[in-house]
């Protein structure tokens, strides 16, 4: 492995982009810790540093990395871009018009690319608000908030105004530097961005299991050891479909006829097609409503009780939540995994290269085979992500005595390690196809 990192920084090339890599991912650190004007220090410490956090600003916090806990520019991540392209995917089977632009090419995914920033600007900005909101009230019996001067009116609107836009434009530019990674550096943009968010929260969420007893990290250490190998079984599962490519005549040499083809080979169809992507969406989707809903909540009519409603049931201390984040995870599994598979329109390919799997016609009866087969290892694949998104909440009913408390810091063995393992194994198989098409020996041979 060691001559393999050796090999990757002697070509230029390759070496470029990895530098880019940890060059844009330690900008992105250092923007986390560029704090915002108003706010109350002591009293955002005392918030996350205490082992009984509030569950939904520690989940916020845990996904912009740390951000939330120093309330910087960066407090949002890159989320409301994610949930900008979640709506843009759902809607583009309703509308036409958007239907139409993904077939028109890189022309069309440039266009839906720009209204997915489009749309990232007004939900960041809801985002802002309603995390700062949540913000500007007391926590835990106390008297004192963390943003003391919040409100739309009076001397408060224009420090409320500098925090929504500064928010936004750090989430801005955390997606701008997710997609210079992707088209300059090596992985997936987006991904690394979060990735480097949930690595950088790991000492402190070590630090709380410490703090609630050596039992607890010891049994977060077991945990992550388990999850680690069974993520890495499952996400590297596949199921080989035979196919046959048929001889064709390429040639005369003489009065002889060359054959052509006739080689075997097999389409890998993965259990967990979608990756942690499904995670990421279903995620998203949860904190959309309830952050919305936590600048309603102190209303007294009709509009505060639906708030109210929605801010408690779809809060991570609810069995609610973690129902509808095991469904939403499988739904959003099957649905990505079926765009990802439209998208590489297999069979249409496979007809048009000559290749057909024995027993099965090409054409329809070939899509209806591989839509069967799709179903099939989706189910495992589904269930899979959907028990590990529910992780944390099992290991809090069974080690935290039957409640829910103790499971904000456990939820890096579940879906933060899903994300940790599957950027890990997609970035090092990039660079590994890097260096084989230069003959070198890569990380996994």
């Amino acid at each position: 492995m060691l001559d393999a990192v050796r090999n990757a920084f002697r070509l230029p090339d390759l070496r470029r982009k990895l530098l880019t890599t940890l060059g844009i991912l330690v900008a992105y650190r250092l923007a986390a810790h560029i704090p915002l004007p108003g706010v109350n220090r002591d009293v955002l410490d005392q918030i996350f540093n205490s082992t009984d956090q509030n569950v939904l600003l520690s989940l916020l916090n845990f996904f912009s990395g740390g951000a939330l806990s120093q309330f910087s520019v960066m407090a949002m991540g890159v989320y409301p871009y994610i949930t900008a392209s979640i709506i843009m995917q759902l809607l583009q089977p309703i509308v036409p018009q958007l239907e139409a632009l993904t077939k028109e090419g890189d022309q069309g995914r440039q266009v839906l690319n720009r209204y997915t920033h489009y749309l990232t600007i007004p939900l960041a900005i809801l985002q802002a608000i309603g995390q700062s909101t949540l913000l500007s009230r007391p926590f835990g019996g106390g008297t004192q908030a963390v943003l003391t001067n919040w409100g739309f009116s009076g001397e408060a609107l224009l420090p409320t105004l500098t925090i929504i836009i500064s928010m936004t434009a750090g989430t801005m530019l955390a997606m701008w530097m997710g997609e210079m990674l992707t088209e300059q550096g090596i992985g997936n943009g987006v991904s690394l961005i979060i990735f480097a968010g949930i690595v950088a929260s790991v000492p402190n969420q070590v630090r709380l299991l410490y703090q609630q007893g050596i039992t607890q990290l010891l049994i977060f250490s077991v945990i992550t050891v388990f999850t680690v190998a069974l993520i890495v079984w499952v996400q590297e599962g596949q199921r080989r479909i035979p196919v046959q490519y048929g001889k064709r005549v390429r040639t005369m040499r003489g009065n002889r006829l060359v054959m052509m083809g006739g080689q075997s080979t097999y389409v890998p169809m993965r259990v967990n097609t979608a990756g942690m992507i499904p995670l990421i969406f279903a995620q998203s989707l949860l904190i959309l409503p309830n952050t919305m809903a936590s600048y309603f909540i102190l209303r007294e009519d009709w509009l505060g009780r639906v708030a109210n409603f929605f801010y408690t049931a779809l809060s991570p201390q609810a069995f609610l939540y973690w129902l509808a984040y095991f469904l939403l995870t499988v739904a959003f599994t099957y649905f990505y995994t079926d765009v990802m598979f439209r998208q590489q329109n297999l069979p249409e390919t496979l007809q048009k290269q000559g290749g057909f799997i024995p027993g099965i016609r090409p054409g329809q009866r070939t899509e209806a085979f591989l839509n069967n087969i799709l179903s099939k290892i989706t189910l495992v694949g589904a269930l899979f992500l959907g028990l590990v998104a529910i992780l944390p909440y099992l290991a809090g009913v069974i080690f935290g005595g039957g409640g829910v408390d103790s499971f904000n810091t456990l939820i890096i063995s579940s879906t933060g390690l899903l994300i940790v393992v599957g950027v890990v194994l997609d970035t090092m198989k990039q660079i590994e196809a890097q260096l084989m098409m230069r003959n070198y020996e890569g990380f996994i041979r």
